[in-house]
């Protein structure tokens, strides 16, 4: 507990007074493969209105800029979104705000897209909002974890808790369980990237 404690607040440190060096943190604990496991979730984008909760400092938005797509995000940290702003325009459609109280109308968006959140991901109060905010037949894609097979970030996750060592059944009920119990229709996929496996939850909502 005290391990788990320790990287809590490290990694809050990280997204605001050390938001400058995300990227170097990210890129070291993944051996660079940061950036191309939050690009794994393009396939499974639906649509062409599209919010994406925690940016960080705006890769996967850069990168989706020149796919057609209407792009907005959402960020609860004031120096992640300076961040992002620098990289990707200072008019992009960036806001500060909260997961549990998206700034936008009801069915505003095709797809809500969030890569490695934190655990507000699965709390009740952010999916109910995430539901208002989609479409009808809108989706919900969040990339929650990788799990590699050796190296740094095997030992990060065990040592938070986590359990890198097995993609098990019963661990993708357990990630799936959040958004079925929103309403959302889940499915779990897991894709290989290099050495790494990636988890990736799809949530469909379910039509009036």
């Amino acid at each position: 507990m005290l391990i788990q404690n320790f990287m809590r607040a490290f990694f809050r440190l990280l997204y605001h007074p050390f938001a400058w060096a995300y990227d170097f943190v990210a890129a070291f604990v993944s051996f660079g493969q940061w950036k191309k496991w939050g690009q794994s979730i393009t396939p499974f984008i639906h649509g062409t209105h599209i919010l994406e909760l925690g940016p960080g400092p705006g890769h996967l938005q850069r990168f989706l800029l020149n796919r057609g797509l209407v792009l907005f995000a959402v960020d609860e940290s004031s120096q992640m979104l300076g961040l992002a702003k620098k990289r990707i325009g200072a008019t992009h459609k960036l806001a500060r705000g909260h997961a549990q109280a998206l700034p936008y109308p009801s069915e505003s968006f095709d797809s809500v897209i969030s890569t490695f959140p934190t655990d507000y991901i699965f709390q009740s109060r952010t999916l109910s909002e995430i539901k208002r905010i989609l479409r009808s037949d809108g989706r919900l894609i969040v990339l929650p974890v990788a799990f590699p097979r050796s190296g740094f970030l095997q030992w990060l996750y065990r040592v938070t808790g986590e359990s890198p060592n097995s993609l098990s059944k019963s661990l993708q009920t357990k990630i799936a369980q959040p958004f079925i119990n929103a309403g959302f229709q889940t499915e779990i996929k897991v894709i290989d990237v290099k050495s790494n496996q990636l988890l990736i939850v799809i949530a469909n909502k379910q039509g009036k």
